[in-house]
């Protein structure tokens, strides 16, 4: 029984990647065209024509400077995994007060919260650290700007 459900399961493996490989060589043979056409449309292209305001404005693009953008989403990243540690602390904690005096469980919780408090420290620092390069980045770029 067990034989049958192995070759069973390499056999639908097998269909699985031969489907996506086909369906893979399928998307690039019929977008091909479109990138191609693509390409040579954006050869056509200036750079006034992409950075102007009207093009900006029409596409919903900000004016805001690519490296504070790129700040700004590295500390939403970080303040999203700091949600997710103290989430974790937080059920660690859960497990110890349900945890009814079992040994077991209370170890697991404790080891739960430790790794959470762990992380949580490495985000914070992580936070500190990007934040201080950012700004500074910023800094030292912003006189090199030409106007």
């Amino acid at each position: 029984m067990t034989n049958v459900r192995f070759a069973l399961r390499n056999l639908l493996t097998s269909f699985a990647i031969a489907a996506l490989l086909f369906g893979g060589t399928m998307a690039v043979s019929m977008l091909t065209p479109v990138l191609v056409d693509s390409a040579h449309a954006a050869s056509t292209l200036t750079a006034d024509d992409l950075l102007s305001d009207d093009f900006t404005g029409a596409t919903g693009l900000g004016q805001a400077n690519l490296k504070s953008t790129i700040g700004n989403i590295i500390n939403v990243l970080l303040g999203f995994l700091g949600i997710v540690a103290v989430i974790i602390i937080l059920y660690g904690g859960a497990i110890w007060m349900t945890a009814g005096g079992t040994e077991a469980k209370v170890q697991k919780a404790q080891q739960i919260i430790v790794a959470g408090a762990i992380g949580l420290a490495i985000i914070l620092s992580a936070y500190a650290i990007t934040n201080f390069v950012i700004t500074e980045f910023i800094s030292a770029t912003a006189n090199s700007i030409t106007e």
